[in-house]
Order: C-alpha cells, then sequence, then structure tokens
C-alpha cells in the first residue's frame, strides 16, 4: 500500500469543486453539445471507425483498400480490427453513450493510477479529489476531443499506467503496454523506455504480447496483414498534411514554420535527440523516485517525436497536470500558478470562425493572429518547459530521502507541508 496520505482540506476540496463546476459549464456552455460535427454529444466518427472494422473483420471485406464508415480511412493495426469486434456487436443507438462513458471512467482510472504512482493511500478524500479532478479534465483539449470523436487514446493511457503502477517483479508488467502498442503503435514507445530502465522482462512480456497480436492478426486477417506490415504501414499520406495545425508534433512545427522547405533528414535528427535525451531524463527521473514525471515525460515525447501526433494523442497532459497538483500539495503552493498555465494553455477554447463553423483548440484559431506560429505549435511549446524542467531536476544534487524501489512498497514518507479535427 501507498504511505502518502492526501491531505484532508476543506479549501482544496471547494477549489477543486469550483473548478469542476466552471469546467462543466466550459464544456457545456461554450458549444452547444449537440452542435453538428462539434458538439460534445454530436461526434462519436473514431468510434464508428473502430466498429466498422470490425464489421468488416466479420465480413471478410478488406481494411485498406479504401474508405470505410463515414468515408475515412482505416489506419490502426490489422489487430485493432478484431479487438474492435465487440463494439460491432453493440446496437449503434447505445455504442456512443456506452462508449462516452467507458472514456469518462478510463480518465478516472488514469487519474486514481497516477496518484497511486505517487504513492497515495486510497482514501474517501482522494476518491473526492480524483472524481473533481476527472471532471475538470474534460474541459482539456486532448480530453474532450477524444470524448468527441470517441477516441480510444484513455484507454490505452491506462493500459500504460496500470503497467507502471505494478511491481516491477510482477509477471503482468509490460502487457499493458504491448496491448497499447498492438493497436495503436504510439505506445510502443514505452517498451524503449523498459529496456532504457534494464526492466527486461516487462519488455520482454510487452513484446510478446505485441509479437501474439500479430501473429493472432496473420491468422484471422491475412491479406489486411500483409498490406498493413508491407505497405500501410509506410503511407504517411494516409493521414494528413503535415503542415496542418492538429499535427501538433515536432515534425509538424518543422513543416509549418519552414513553409514545407524542412528536409527529413533534419525532423530526423532533432526527433531522434529529443527522444534519446528525454529517455536518459526518464532514467534519472526513475531512479530518484519520480517514478510518474518519468512515465509523463515519456508519454509527452511519443506525442512530440511522433511523425504525425493529432492533438487527442496529448491525454498524456492528464497525468502532467496531477503530477503538478501533487507538487503544490506536498509543496510549495507556486505549483499551483503552474497547475492555472498548464490547464489554461492547454484547455479546449473555442473559436467562432463563423456563425456556423467553430473550431476547439488554440492551435485552430486563425492563422492571421500575430500569435498565431506560437498558438498553432502549442503542445510543443509545453513539452519544451517540462523537459527542461525534468533536465534540472536530474542534474540538480538529489535530495536526502528514501529510493523508490516499488510503486506499492517503500515509499518515501509524506513531504511537510482543438475546423473538427481528424484522427489517427
Amino acid at each position: 500500500m501507498g504511505s502518502r496520505v492526501f491531505p484532508r482540506s476543506l479549501a482544496l476540496v471547494v477549489a477543486l469543486a469550483v473548478c469542476a463546476t466552471i469546467a462543466v459549464v466550459l464544456v457545456l456552455g461554450t458549444v452547444d453539445p449537440w452542435t453538428p460535427k462539434i458538439g460534445l454529444f454530436a461526434g462519436g466518427a473514431d468510434l464508428h471507425v473502430y466498429r466498422d472494422g470490425g464489421w468488416r473483420v466479420l465480413h471478410g471485406l478488406p481494411l485498406y483498400s479504401g474508405p470505410v464508415a463515414l468515408g475515412l480511412l482505416y489506419t490502426y493495426t490489422p489487430f485493432s480490427a478484431i479487438a474492435f469486434v465487440p463494439l460491432e456487436r453493440i446496437p449503434g443507438a447505445y455504442v456512443d453513450n456506452l462508449w462516452m462513458v467507458v472514456n469518462l471512467g478510463g480518465l478516472a482510472g488514469c487519474i486514481l493510477l497516477c496518484w497511486r504512482i505517487l504513492g497515495y493511500r486510497l482514501t474517501p478524500c482522494l476518491l473526492v479529489v480524483t472524481a473533481l479532478t476527472t471532471v475538470t479534465c474534460a474541459f482539456v483539449e486532448p480530453v474532450r476531443t477524444t470524448l468527441f470523436y470517441g477516441q480510444i487514446n484513455l484507454v490505452l493511457m491506462l493500459w500504460v499506467l496500470w503497467d507502471f503502477s505494478r511491481p516491477e517483479r510482477s509477471l503482468l508488467r509490460g502487457v499493458g503496454i504491448g496491448l497499447g502498442a498492438a493497436i495503436k503503435l504510439t505506445p510502443a514507445f514505452f517498451v524503449v523506455l523498459l529496456l532504457a530502465l534494464r526492466q527486461w522482462r516487462a519488455a520482454a512480456v510487452a513484446t510478446s504480447v505485441f509479437a501474439g497480436t500479430v501473429a493472432l492478426a496473420w491468422v484471422v486477417v491475412p491479406r489486411d496483414s500483409r498490406r498493413y506490415w508491407t505497405s500501410t504501414f509506410f503511407d504517411s499520406t494516409r493521414i494528413a498534411d503535415d503542415a496542418h495545425p492538429s499535427n501538433q508534433s515536432l515534425r509538424g512545427t518543422l513543416t509549418r514554420l519552414t513553409d514545407g522547405q524542412a528536409p527529413p533528414w533534419l525532423w530526423l535528427i532533432l526527433a531522434g535527440a529529443v527522444a534519446v535525451a528525454a529517455l536518459v531524463v526518464s532514467v534519472r527521473l526513475y531512479e530518484r523516485g519520480e517514478r510518474l514525471l518519468s512515465v509523463v515525460l515519456g508519454g509527452l515525447t511519443a506525442a512530440v517525436v511522433s511523425p504525425y501526433s493529432w492533438s487527442h494523442h496529448w491525454v498524456w497532459l492528464v497525468p502532467l497536470l496531477v503530477y503538478v497538483m501533487h507538487r503544490a500539495v506536498s509543496g510549495s503552493g507556486r505549483w499551483w500558478f503552474a497547475c492555472a498555465a498548464l490547464f489554461a494553455s492547454t484547455a479546449a477554447w473555442p473559436y467562432w470562425w463563423s456563425p456556423n463553423v467553430i473550431v476547439v483548440g488554440l492551435f485552430l484559431y486563425p492563422p492571421s493572429w500575430p500569435v498565431a506560429f506560437l498558438l498553432q505549435n502549442v503542445y510543443v511549446l509545453v513539452y519544451v518547459p517540462v523537459l527542461a524542467s525534468a533536465i534540472r531536476m536530474v542534474t540538480r544534487p538529489a535530495q536526502s530521502r528514501p529510493t523508490l524501489t516499488s510503486v506499492v512498497t517503500d515509499l518515501p514518507a509524506p513531504e511537510p507541508s482543438e475546423v473538427p479535427l481528424r484522427s489517427a
């Protein structure tokens, strides 16, 4: 069990309740939730792409030869379509609302696992704080967009956090990462992190699970598997233009800042350097007991170095927000200003381009604005101080305190006191 106890503070609970109330008003009030193509309850495009993938597996139809549901292309792995078969079995009249509940439950689960990794005990106060934080984070743009599209990002993040919340000797550690990578390749970055941490067994489990799902897909859908791994996997044109503001990755930033003139090798060099630096820092953070920040940095780095990162890939901002809250309640109150700044820069602020066109997310604000070059790269700009702060933490002398050896044992004592987007 964790050894930290979340402080029982009426003022804190009241403040979080106010934040949660404001978030609900913003989510439901700034844009009518039933507005076509942008309202929170008028989306579900990606969810129906998932269901169509499952339907095609059941009926022996190809996944990658042309558009699927809603005229969109299927960009996920062949195994993902097999995994989505149960969604196809749910009647369309119920699946949207059910998946919304699943996503909100996944969001709450992610926040609870963050507290667990930080070493907090499960108390009634912590449950209240988690519930209020969950509601507040509904207005964080990657979360709001994930809910709108019926995306799977929160579920994948839940699996990764579940792995890292388990003891290092757990036989199941790595299963969540392997399954996540099997559906959407981005979580595979955490296999590299496990290797960098020299957690060989967990890395082997994750790799074995992933390989097993690839093999299963080759058996069930051999033609789609052959096409995906020999052709579709390498075809970046199936996603969107790199310069689109919704591409909140380093490659997208370079493309926008150079009007598409940056050579591919420049992105490869920069992305490789960022990935290596972040992995080194993540290892050092982990060794110093900053387990959650280590994992969060890995999740944010995966979004930065990916060739194309839709804004909803940045759901790792939620664990970052939890970490900053932890620093605020266990240390200096100035961390609350960091919480406010993080929320303000990544929230789902809408912009009405016209009476009939609304966008959500600062990166989609008018390109004619003088600060457009900042807004269009807002998530990469958020990442820079996070990485810089993490580097500062691991390069300064370590404080004298017990070193974490497990997320559930030997923990330190408490310290004193985003045009609608398309998906991939």
